[in-house]
């Protein structure tokens, strides 16, 4: 399969800010802490058109919990990743709701996530943390990392456009494609984003 890869497009922050009021309302018990991170977060940066959104939330008892209120609001659970990254909840929101009966509410087996299928009705990847952990952090300070340095933006935009142009078995393939280049500068990332505490 083939990535999908777009020039930078205004509307992905009206698009955050749209779904970032419907999760303060869902999650209001939570009082969340909501920021829009990835490349669909960066002025000028090429990115695949799905808005990544990080909900930070006070204590990790709290993740299961939050579970039933984003069902109820029609966000589509990835369980199965559960395993890898057990700190964190991975949602998914469709364009439209009237098409989430195409798909499963929860996904506990990652054999039968709906990579190919469920691409064109993606909006948005929810991801929950703990506030200010660790990987909380890390997304954080990647993010402005790129915003600040517009040449090592270049450099991941550059990477991206090569990447879209081969096939990939499913997102996490490719993803595994960029992972030395995020690895490397989310290091670098991180010790310059907490120079300027």
């Amino acid at each position: 399969m083939k990535i999908p890869y777009e020039g930078y497009n205004p509307n992905w922050s009206n698009q955050f800010n749209e779904i970032k009021t419907d999760l303060i309302t869902t999650l209001s018990d939570f009082n969340p802490v909501i920021e829009h991170f990835g490349s669909t977060a960066i002025v000028g940066l090429s990115a695949k058109p799905i808005i990544d959104i990080l909900v930070g939330i006070s204590s990790l008892s709290e993740l299961d919990l939050l579970i039933k209120p984003m069902l109820e609001n029609h966000y589509i659970y990835y369980k199965a990743y559960n395993k890898y990254l057990p700190n964190r909840r991975l949602f998914l929101k469709l364009k439209n709701i009237k098409d989430c009966y195409l798909f499963q509410q929860t996904y506990d087996d990652e054999n039968f996530l709906p990579h190919k299928e469920i691409n064109n009705y993606r909006l948005a990847h929810i991801h929950v943390w703990q506030y200010n952990s660790p990987d909380w952090i890390r997304h954080i300070a990647f993010r402005d990392y790129l915003i600040q340095f517009s040449d090592i933006k270049q450099e991941y935009s550059e990477l991206k456009k090569r990447l879209s142009l081969l096939n990939w078995k499913d997102g996490n393939e490719y993803n595994q494609a960029k992972n030395d280049f995020i690895k490397i500068h989310e290091k670098k990332a991180i010790k310059w984003y907490n120079s300027k505490k």
